[in-house]
């Protein structure tokens, strides 16, 4: 598990703003809630973990890292707003500790495009990947982030939730590339075909 405090210092000090720890601990709290089972902590560290690795990638990457913070502060299962909730509460904090407009409104829109997972490149798509790559774990992080979801939908009749957990993964092994980032791409491409394959049971 990552430090989340020294991580949360320099993110924010990066683009010339103070980390607001109390901040930082409602924001832990939110990713610790009940509800959640994927979206979580887990998630969260490492989103923060593999963008360190590719950080170097983006535009703006203090925007970028503030975005993979926030992009699921707010979740609630079968909401249709978390993204939307969760922009705000950043562009709240952002306008707090002093950050221009331009900042809140590329951190923002990042956070947006985790909603539906398609951005036309840049620090969109370099977010959006980050957020995907669970799709790439190793097998048993794959299987075990299946479980998570389903825990997260355990209101979902079975038989509806595997029609629908089926045709989303589907979905993404019908695209071109799952990630639009070359260095992704290359890292996560392969397996993640392979895992989406597995789940939805296509032949080896």
């Amino acid at each position: 598990m990552i430090d989340f405090k020294q991580r949360w210092i320099r993110d924010w000090t990066s683009l010339g703003l103070t980390g607001d720890l109390d901040l930082l601990d409602r924001l832990l709290t939110s990713y610790a809630e009940p509800q959640r089972h994927y979206h979580t902590l887990q998630h969260l560290a490492e989103c923060l973990d593999l963008f360190g690795q590719v950080a170097h990638l983006a535009r703006h990457p203090g925007e970028a890292a503030l975005a993979l913070w926030f992009h699921d502060a707010v979740y609630i299962p079968l909401a249709h707003d978390n993204e939307a909730r969760s922009a705000a509460w950043a562009g709240e904090a952002l306008y707090a500790a002093g950050a221009d407009q331009e900042v809140i409104a590329r951190t923002q829109a990042l956070i947006m495009a985790t909603a539906h997972h398609q951005g036309e490149g840049g620090d969109a798509r370099l977010v959006i990947d980050v957020d995907l790559a669970i799709l790439g774990a190793e097998p048993t992080r794959f299987a075990e982030y299946e479980e998570q979801v389903r825990a997260e939908y355990a209101t979902v009749p079975f038989e509806l939730y595997r029609q629908k957990r089926g045709e989303l993964l589907a979905r993404f092994l019908e695209r071109p590339a799952i990630y639009g980032t070359a260095e992704l791409h290359a890292r996560l491409e392969k397996r993640a075909r392979m895992n989406l394959g597995r789940a939805i049971g296509l032949p080896a």
